[in-house]
């Protein structure tokens, strides 16, 4: 039992430290940027002004998609990184 309230307490620490992180995803040579926290949730969206210029409605969808899936996997392999030893490992019992 002691072992089970460990391995929660050392998992809710690291989803804690995942929330404070962040990473980039990006598209169009970085014209395009979302950033995510370690947890999924996106914090923000910029947008290369130029990309308006060129007024293809289309193509600015078409990247702003890419990099919210860019933005995903990477916190996706992050929070497998941090995650992944405490849940693949199983219970030591």
């Amino acid at each position: 039992m002691q072992q089970l309230q460990q391995l929660q307490k050392q998992m809710k620490e690291a989803q804690e430290q995942l929330a404070a992180e962040e990473v980039v995803g990006s598209a169009g040579g970085g014209a395009v940027k979302v950033v995510f926290s370690g947890d999924q949730r996106c914090k923000s969206v910029e947008i290369d002004p130029g990309l308006f210029a060129e007024g293809d409605q289309e193509m600015l969808q078409d990247l702003v998609l890419a990099a919210i899936k860019n933005g995903l996997e990477k916190a996706n392999e992050m929070a497998a990184e941090k995650l992944g030893p405490l849940a693949g490992g199983g219970l030591p019992f």
